[in-house]
């Protein structure tokens, strides 16, 4: 027995048995053809090999992995991986995409490419029409005014002045991956949610999340809400008194020395002190707080060294906040892939030192893409455009009104392109009803330029083609907010009048990394077609849980080592 595992096990993946040395000892940085590592390494692989094998396959109710971290990068669109590859370092992409198993064709079903579908997406196996979450945010009826996908009237936020409304997962239809580990485990495994954003936070730490983080704008303290605790624990308050100073008045610089951004203290547009979100979240440096700031949680919060497995989410938001402003070919995104590569090797290594890799499992996966900037698409004779979401929705309500109250003017929509809230007492006004004025809303955008469009009431009754791209409208559709309709935007045409955006059902915006890393997954870049929804039903049936309550995804059974293989059906998670 120990000669055939010896054989499949260190032929097959001989490589596999150095990575804990190679990706958590950083001063040896030599070439991996020529490196040797330590024998009491190679003997603890083995031995943690022996103890795979043996097992057939890990559970999370006896902490085998003690920890599973999902990393989600906002706006990190699936190609950045591959035209950055060779400039990466031994130790932190390159420890998923050399040592794990990379997807490299993962694409989302749907058209809602926005930051609360996409966390939501990950983390419940599900599209909107399983997990709710449609958008970031839209119209409340009883409000009259746009109100966030996690915002909750039940709740406040802790740790900054005042009665602020605080935040919590009660939008979601659907329950999550951690939620279903807190469910297995009776509550002895942890969840934790991190992000600069309270809905990336929120929406993957789930219903049974022992707590959620992200920070308050203008000054970068970490908060939380009610719906998770009354207090900051202390270890967030005294990191919330000496650290985002730290952060102030630094010089974000390229490998050539240029100076990319500087976070010195400075103005807003409407002449107000500019906050932490908005100096210092477009540069690489919140990187590093963000996985400051989950390095204090693990080290306080013992995260991965419970009775049961734990779970961390991580979502770093920088470069979607920076993305939005220069596009994805500016040199700045190119050196925030160099840098995190840099802040990812670091944390790897934080994570071997605290936990052991061989305990640990990773996965890397984003929430949506971006287009290019319309600007450089153009000097390639490719169609785009910078529209102004403003100015659309003004002539799409003047059109409205036109056809449906001549001489009296009403706010009929309220526009985040390229999806459109109806105000519905606007409309019983003018004694129209939802299916009469969501057509009427999508005819007046088409009017306005968009390609087509899909009503609220045509995806709640399935009344869609049975086309790729009428299937990712249904897989948007959500019974939440008011009324709608999902404009079809044309390719690389967005909404502000500068800079970028998502939200379309194009690849640019749908195809996103998705790497796993760890003892279950078999090493290798695999160009099988992968959806996000994948990783839940993954990530579940290896630790013996169930898949949340609605997912559709499937076990990625290709990239399983043989043990794992034969212990989840290939068919196992679909819908």
């Amino acid at each position: 027995m120990l000669e055939r595992l010896r054989a499949s096990s260190w032929n097959r993946r001989s490589f596999r048995l150095t990575r804990p040395t190679v990706y958590t000892t950083f001063a040896m940085r030599s070439s991996r053809s020529s490196f040797v590592p330590p024998l009491r390494f190679l003997l603890a692989r083995f031995a943690a090999v022996i103890a795979l094998s043996v097992s057939s396959f890990a559970s999370a109710y006896d902490g085998h992995p003690k920890l599973v971290v999902v990393i989600v990068i906002d706006q990190f669109r699936g190609d950045y991986l591959e035209r950055y590859r060779a400039q990466f370092g031994d130790a932190g992409f390159r420890v998923l995409l050399d040592h794990g198993a990379y997807f490299a064709n993962c694409n989302y079903n749907y058209a809602n490419t926005r930051t609360a579908p996409g966390h939501s997406t990950l983390f419940t196996g599900a599209y909107s029409n399983g997990h709710g979450i449609a958008a970031n945010e839209w119209w409340d009826q009883k409000k009259k005014r746009m109100v966030t996908s996690v915002e909750d009237d039940a709740t406040k936020l802790v740790g900054v002045s005042g009665d602020q409304t605080g935040a919590s997962p009660h939008n979601l239809l659907a329950d999550t991956l951690g939620d279903e580990l807190k469910l297995a485990t009776q509550g002895k495994a942890r969840v934790f949610g991190v992000s600069l954003k309270d809905r990336a936070a929120v929406l993957p730490a789930g219903f049974a999340g022992d707590a959620a983080y992200w920070i308050e704008p203008k000054s970068g303290a970490w908060v939380t809400s009610t719906y998770y605790r009354d207090n900051l624990p202390k270890w967030v308050q005294d990191f919330n008194a000496a650290r985002p100073a730290q952060y102030w008045d630094r010089e974000w610089k390229d490998a050539q020395g240029k100076t990319l951004r500087s976070t010195a203290h400075r103005k807003s547009k409407d002449g107000s002190e500019a906050g932490f979100y908005e100096v210092v979240g477009p540069t690489t440096f919140a990187n590093e707080y963000e996985f400051e700031f989950a390095r204090e949680l693990m080290t306080h919060e013992n995260v991965g060294r419970g009775p049961a497995t734990d779970l961390l989410s991580i979502s770093l938001s920088p470069n979607d906040i920076l993305g939005h402003q220069v596009g994805p070919d500016s040199p700045e995104m190119h050196q925030m892939a160099l840098d995190l590569d840099r802040e990812l090797a670091e944390f790897i290594n934080f994570l071997g030192h605290q936990i052991g890799l061989a305990d640990v499992w990773i996965a890397l996966s984003a929430d949506h893409g971006v287009s290019s900037l319309p600007d450089t698409v153009k000097k390639l004779r490719i169609p785009a455009a910078n529209l102004d979401a403003g100015k659309l929705e003004s002539q799409i309500n003047t059109a409205l009104t036109a056809k449906l109250s001549p001489g009296h003017p009403a706010a009929y929509v309220k526009l985040d392109y390229p999806l459109a809230w109806l105000d519905q007492d606007a409309f019983a006004a003018a004694r129209v009803r939802e299916p009469e004025a969501e057509l009427a809303v999508g005819e007046a955008m088409k009017q306005a330029g968009l390609r087509g469009y899909y009503t609220k009431s045509q995806l709640a009754a399935g009344e869609v083609p049975n086309t790729a791209l009428g299937r990712k409208y249904l897989n948007s559709y959500s019974p939440e907010g008011s009324w709608f309709v999902m404009g079809v935007p044309d390719f690389y045409t967005v909404g502000p009048s500068k800079g970028t955006d998502h939200a379309s059902p194009y690849n640019y915006d749908t195809h996103v990394p998705l790497a796993l890393y760890g003892l279950p997954f078999q090493p290798g870049t695999y160009r099988t077609n992968a959806e996000p929804v994948d990783l839940a039903a993954t990530l579940a049936s290896l630790l013996g849980i169930n898949a949340p309550t609605h997912a559709v995804g499937r076990v990625l059974t290709e990239a399983l080592v043989p043990s794992h293989r034969s212990a989840t059906p290939a068919g196992e998670g679909q819908p």
